[in-house]
C-alpha cells in the first residue's frame, strides 16, 4: 500500500471511535482529510448527530461541505474525542505537530478534549522526536528578534515561506519558524522554554496529550493505548 492508502485506511479505522450524539474535534492534515471524508458518509449512511469542532478554516469547509455540522470550540461545552494527524510520534507517545500550521488552533481542541486520537501512516512513528522541524506560531511584530534569539541557542530556526517566498501565516495571521533540532531530549524543558519566550505564541510539541494512536501498517491498522 503507498501512504494515501495507508491514511485512509486509518482516517476509516479512526470514525468507528465516533458514537451518535457526539462532539468531535476534527484535526487537520492529509491524514485527517480522509478521516472526515468517512465521517461525512456515515453522517449521510447512518444519519448521525455529531457536532465536529474544526481546527482549521480548511478543515470547516470540507465538513460543512460533507454536511457535518461545524461549531467552533467557543460554541460547544464540551468535546468529547478529538481525532487529528501527527508528524511525529515517539516511542513513549509525545508528539511533534504543525507541519500544516494549525498547531495552535490543534492544541486549543485537543486540551479542551475529554479524549484525544492521532492517526497516522507507520513512516511517523518515530523513537526520539526531533527529525521532523519543530513549528513555532509567532507574531509578526518583533518576529526577526525571536529568530535571533532562537538562533543564538543553537535551535536552527528557518521562517516557513511559500512557493512565492512570501511568509506562511496561519488562519490567525501569525508567521511560522520551524526548528531544525534533530533529536530532541528533552522535550518538556524544551516547551517549556519556548512558550516562556515574548512573541511565540504557541510551539508544536504535543506532550502527554494522546490516549489512542492508529497506525496504518501494511498488514492493517494497529490500535495502540498510549494514556487511560
Amino acid at each position: 500500500m503507498d501512504q494515501n492508502e495507508l491514511k485512509k485506511l486509518v482516517g476509516n479505522e479512526a470514525v468507528k471511535f465516533i458514537e451518535d450524539g457526539m462532539t468531535v474535534g476534527l484535526g487537520t492534515g492529509s491524514t485527517v482529510k480522509f478521516m472526515v471524508d468517512a465521517l461525512g458518509k456515515r453522517v449521510k449512511e447512518e444519519n448521525l448527530n455529531i457536532v465536529g469542532v474544526p481546527t482549521s478554516d480548511r478543515t470547516a469547509k470540507q465538513a460543512r461541505d460533507l454536511g457535518i455540522t461545524v461549531k467552533s470550540v467557543d460554541e460547544v461545552d464540551h468535546i468529547d474525542l478529538t481525532i487529528d494527524g501527527a508528524d511525529e510520534i515517539s516511542s513513549d507517545f509525545q508528539g511533534i505537530k504543525g507541519g500544516g500550521a494549525a498547531h495552535l488552533f490543534e492544541k486549543i481542541v485537543a486540551t479542551n478534549s475529554s479524549k484525544n486520537m492521532w492517526i497516522v501512516d507507520e513512516s511517523k512513528m518515530v523513537d526520539k522526536l526531533g527529525a521532523f522541524p519543530l513549528p513555532l506560531e509567532v507574531i509578526p511584530y518583533g518576529s526577526k528578534q525571536v529568530f535571533k534569539k532562537l538562533e543564538a541557542k543553537g535551535f536552527n530556526p528557518e521562517f516557513r515561506m511559500d512557493e512565492n517566498g512570501n511568509h506562511v501565516l496561519t488562519d490567525s495571521k501569525n508567521y511560522v519558524i520551524d526548528l531544525h533540532l534533530h533529536e530532541i531530549d528533552d522535550p518538556h524543558a524544551l516547551a517549556d522554554y519556548l512558550i516562556k519566550q515574548v512573541g511565540i505564541v504557541e510551539q508544536g510539541l504535543f506532550l502527554d496529550t494522546v490516549n489512542t494512536v492508529i497506525v496504518g501498517r501494511q498488514d492493517g491498522p494497529e490500535v495502540l493505548q498510549a494514556r487511560p
